[in-house]
């Protein structure tokens, strides 16, 4: 039994590396090109080791060293059509997944200010 685990464990780890290889290069193959100038804003806040710091939690095409403490940021404009709902939850998580989620309250802490989120959104809308 312990044969196995150590090979599923190398395997798993193995195919977890491929395909965040594959995530990360498909992002840095796109970069900014076609990005509003507010989207690109929105992602240096992301991507940015302070205020935003979105990378600590979240995987993002294109980011390195991301956490996964949260989702992966992907397909948000279809997760979030509403675009009100994504800033909504941006500006404090509590009010969508109760006291007890981990995620920073970003505007009602001013963290982030109302133009700072709107970019955010602008960004994660073209992930």
């Amino acid at each position: 039994m312990k044969k196995f685990t150590s090979v599923f464990t190398t395997a798993g780890a193995a195919a977890l590396l491929a395909a965040g290889m594959s995530f990360s290069g498909a992002a840095m193959a796109q970069g900014d090109e076609g990005l509003s100038d507010s989207a690109k804003a929105g992602k240096e806040i992301a991507f940015g080791r302070g205020a935003g710091n979105c990378l600590a939690c979240h995987q993002i095409q294109g980011g390195n060293l991301a956490g996964n403490i949260g989702p992966a940021l992907i397909a948000m404009k279809a997760r979030y059509p509403e675009r009100e709902d994504l800033k909504a939850v941006i500006y404090d998580a509590r009010d969508k997944f109760g006291a007890q989620t981990i995620m920073p309250p970003f505007g009602a802490n001013n963290i982030l200010n109302d133009e700072e989120i709107e970019n955010i959104v602008d960004f994660l809308y073209t992930l």
